[in-house]
Formats: C-alpha cells, sequence, structure tokens
C-alpha cells in the first residue's frame, strides 16, 4: 500500500506583469532593480488586480479544477489540508470553507497549515503519511494558495517584485501499483528566526496607534547565504537513505524563489538541467506552491511521466527547509 499522486491543478490571475512595471516603479524611487530581476530569473509573473481574488478563492478553484480532472466528487474525500502563509481568514480554517464550496462528507478531517514557503510540501508529506497511517483514511485532498503581492511593501525592491499569487492543488490516494510516496527530509535552524517576519509589527500591535500601514506588511531584513547547502546536503542524504542515486532522479521540483538557488543545486549536485524545472520566470514567487507549480508544469508539458522519481526541495522562513521524494 502506497500514496500516489492522482491529479495536479492551478489557479492563477489572468494579470500578467512583466519586469517593466517594477523597473519604473523602483526608478522612481531612485533604485535600480535590472540586475537584481535578471540574477533572480524573473520576467513575468501573475498578479490579483481586482477585489474578488484572494488567498481562499483561487485556492477553491484549484480544489474544484483538481476534483474534475480526477473525475471526483467532495464526498470522495476524507481529508482537506489547505496551506497558507497569507490565509483570507483565520477564523473559520480555510479547509473548511473549501469543505463547503466542494460539498464534503461530514466525517472529513479539515486542517489548515502554515509553514510559511515551505507549506505546501510539508502538506504533501504530511497529507501522505497520514493516509498512510489512518485505515479509515482513501483520500486527501491538499491545496497550497497564497495572494502574497498585496502583503509586500512597495518600497521593497526584494519582496515586491519577486512575489506572486497563484494556488496548486492536489488528490493523492491510496494505492497498490508501484509508484508513490517513499521519503521525506528536514532542516530546521531558527537563530535568525527575526529576520522575516509578517505581520512585521506583530498581530497584538494591529490597533495600537503607532502602527503605520506598512508595519502591518511582510518584512524581510536578511537572505540566507546558505541555502544551496542546505539543499544539496538534505536532497544528498534524502538519496542515500533510499538506495538512490542522482541519475535515478527523472525531475527535481525545487524552490521557485530565485535562479541561483536552481544553478547552485544544478551544480554542486552535477544534475542535467533539463531535468530541474524552473517557472520562476512566468509565474514569479508564488510562497506555498512554489515548488509545486514547477511539478505541474512538469506533468502537464510531459517531462514527467508515471513511474518518474521525482525530488522536492524548498525552505521557509528563516530557515526551515524539507526535501520530499515521490515516484509519480
Amino acid at each position: 500500500m502506497n500514496i500516489k499522486i492522482r491529479a495536479i491543478e492551478t489557479e492563477y490571475p489572468e494579470n500578467i506583469v512583466n519586469n517593466e512595471f517594477y523597473i519604473n516603479h523602483f526608478k522612481e524611487q531612485g533604485k535600480d532593480i535590472h540586475r537584481l530581476l535578471e540574477a533572480f530569473g524573473r520576467k513575468e509573473r501573475r498578479i490579483v488586480n481586482n477585489d474578488t481574488d484572494t488567498t481562499l478563492s483561487m485556492g477553491i478553484q484549484a480544489s474544484l479544477k483538481v476534483l474534475e480532472s480526477a473525475n471526483l466528487k467532495g464526498e470522495d474525500i476524507d481529508l482537506i489540508i489547505f496551506s497558507s502563509q497569507f490565509p483570507e481568514y483565520i477564523c473559520p480554517t480555510q479547509a473548511l470553507i473549501v469543505h463547503n464550496a466542494v460539498k464534503g462528507k461530514n466525517d472529513t478531517i479539515v486542517m489548515d497549515l502554515n509553514v510559511n514557503c515551505l507549506g505546501m510540501l510539508v502538506t504533501l508529506d504530511t497529507a501522505s503519511r497520514q493516509l498512510l497511517q489512518n485505515k479509515k483514511l482513501k483520500r486527501a485532498l491538499i491545496i497550497g494558495s497564497d495572494y502574497a503581492s498585496i502583503h509586500m511593501k512597495r518600497s521593497d525592491e526584494l519582496c515586491y517584485p519577486m512575489f506572486a499569487d497563484a494556488a496548486c492543488a492536489m488528490i493523492l490516494e491510496k494505492t497498490d501499483e508501484e509508484c508513490g510516496f517513499i521519503d521525506s527530509d528536514y532542516f530546521t535552524d531558527s537563530k535568525k528566526y527575526s529576520a522575516v517576519m509578517y505581520p512585521q509589527c506583530g498581530s497584538s500591535s494591529y490597533y495600537k496607534d503607532t502602527t503605520s500601514y506598512d508595519d502591518m506588511k511582510f518584512g524581510w531584513s536578511e537572505c540566507d547565504d546558505d541555502v544551496i547547502d542546505i539543499a544539496v546536503n538534505s536532497i544528498n542524504k534524502l538519496l542515500k537513505d533510499n538506495n538512490l542515486n542522482i541519475s535515478d532522479i527523472s525531475a527535481f521540483c525545487l524552490s521557485q524563489f530565485a535562479l541561483p538557488i536552481i544553478n547552485g543545486c544544478i551544480d554542486r549536485l552535477r544534475l542535467d538541467s533539463e531535468k530541474v524545472i524552473f517557472v520562476g520566470d512566468k509565474f514569479g514567487y508564488t510562497g506555498t506552491s512554489s515548488p509545486l507549480m514547477a511539478f505541474n508544469d512538469g506533468v502537464k508539458s510531459g517531462k514527467i511521466k508515471r513511474g518518474d522519481y521525482v525530488v522536492f526541495w524548498s525552505i521557509a522562513a528563516t530557515r526551515t527547509a524539507c526535501s520530499v521524494l515521490y515516484k509519480y
């Protein structure tokens, strides 16, 4: 018995914003971000530009899409986990509202999960293990969604032009096929926890007269300089623990935050660049769904096929990381 990925779908705004908008925006502030955008591999990103799209609405649409793709109904789902670092609501849970939208059954387990940019990958790991361990559960609907752009300071050249908006949903189910979830590996170093915070002021300061609008937004004060080391060590350990070699892996779906992370892993792990999927140039950085957006692209383009070994890896503030090994 194992857990397979039955289906995957995405949802994102129709509005495409290219680099020129951000270059002109920061030029008015006396900042030149040409090289930064080029280094990060940014070209386009999908950005919400209306009053109706939210983290929740995109998550619901992705969920409805993936159920249709899998030829399933809400009542076929036993577990719903919604991952987001920018939820539309904290109470009730996003998963509860998704349950209502898909007309789920009464004995469904629903929960939200927040591990920031690592969220959907941890959700994939968590849901897979819960399905394996609970004989009452057969299928899970997992969602990763972030309406991130609205929470970025317009004076922040690192975050404002990098983050974008999107949702991804997947159906996981028990199977007797020789495929599915294999293992995961984690890394956490919490010493620099204050380098990235949202809300930067802390929620207890929301209603203070001294709290400014920007104080409530996403705060990023420092970039990690050893991210590639963390990724390389985790992937090597994961493969060694499961008696696999780099050459056995058909696709690597890594964090889409910055192209140097991708290229650094290619160099250090001596990967075939064709096996490493990068979609950050057309979708921007979508936060919690980031590596799964790459996976979706690989599946839909035919780069990833049934029976392929796939390695996922991503990292979240500041710093916890995870790699997951699946046989698709």
